[in-house]
């Protein structure tokens, strides 16, 4: 009777939570979500390069009609985010982890829509030689996709400092875009043939300068995920 007793009482002891095992495989699956959301955008922004630099429409298109993946994505984490916060009523700190997650995959659908966005004036550049190799606008989206793949990265670890270093590249991504900017207006001032592709390669730079914005306030989350403070990091 006094070993079975004890058995008894050690098994209800060591075993496992139900409740916390649920919430840390839910909180996994939002993880992985926000994860394949990062994979997904780094993706486009790439994608939308490649088809503005070898003239290919087609790929262009494809990164337009991609952006659905991304949409569908959020809508998930966001649904499942909201699914977790009823049923588990997370503590304080799993609760500023999970908003902020979902801030995040905010974050991450509008840089999907910005890669949409030049993949469509890609499309429409695509037709035309290039102007001046579009005057260094592969390079600022090779430099914002890294920094999407980066801040993901951060954000994963919730680490302080590598959340700072990819902030802080955004220096450099507002300084080219500017480069860019007064070069295409030189371009357009030597040439009206050059306004209109010109102003399409403006309107590209604006969009991924938008990306930098973007992963810049993702860093302001992770630091606040990790340090308790509210920064302002642009």
């Amino acid at each position: 009777m006094t070993d079975t007793s004890s058995s008894g009482e050690h098994q209800a002891v060591t075993a496992p939570h139900p409740t916390r095992s649920t919430y840390d495989r839910e909180l996994t699956e939002v993880k992985d979500h926000v994860l394949r959301m990062g994979s997904l955008v780094e993706r486009q922004i790439r994608a939308a390069i490649e088809a503005l630099v070898t003239h290919d429409a087609a790929a262009a298109t494809g990164v337009i009609t991609g952006d659905r993946a991304i949409n569908d994505v959020q809508r998930e984490t966001s649904e499942l985010i909201t699914l977790v916060i009823a049923t588990q009523n997370p503590v304080a700190r799993d609760l500023r982890y999970l908003l902020t997650l979902d801030h995040v995959s905010y974050e991450l659908e509008r840089m999907g829509d910005h890669a949409s966005s030049v993949a469509k004036q890609a499309r429409k550049l695509a037709p035309n030689a290039p102007l001046k190799d579009y005057v260094n606008l592969p390079k600022l989206g090779g430099l914002v996709a890294d920094q999407v793949r980066g801040i993901v990265r951060a954000l994963v670890d919730i680490d302080e400092t590598q959340a700072r270093a990819v902030a802080a590249v955004d220096d450099d991504v507002d300084d080219l875009y500017h480069a860019i900017f007064a070069s295409v207006l030189d371009l357009m001032r030597e040439s009206p043939d050059n306004v209109d592709p010109g102003t399409r390669i403006l309107f590209a730079a604006h969009y991924l300068e938008r990306v930098g914005d973007r992963v810049t306030n993702i860093a302001e989350d992770i630091v606040f995920l990790a340090s308790g403070q509210v920064e302002d990091l642009n």
